[in-house]
C-alpha cells in the first residue's frame, strides 16, 4: 500500500510539472509577441523621427 501512494505521489508531480511547463511556454510566446510589438513600435518611432530630421536639414 506504502509503494502505491508514492506512485500516485509520482504521478502527480509529473502531472504537475508538465502543466507548470506547458503554462511557462504559453506565457513565454505571449511575453515576446508583445516585445516584438513594442520593439517594432520603437523602431517606427525612431524612424519617422530621423526621417524628420533629416528632412529639416
Amino acid at each position: 500500500m506504502l509503494s502505491d501512494e508514492k506512485a500516485q505521489i509520482s504521478a502527480e508531480m509529473i502531472l504537475l510539472i508538465g502543466a507548470i511547463l506547458v503554462i511557462v511556454i504559453v506565457a513565454g510566446q505571449y511575453i515576446f509577441s508583445i516585445s516584438n510589438s513594442v520593439a517594432g513600435n520603437i523602431t517606427d518611432v525612431v524612424n519617422t523621427a530621423r526621417n524628420s530630421a533629416i528632412g529639416k536639414m
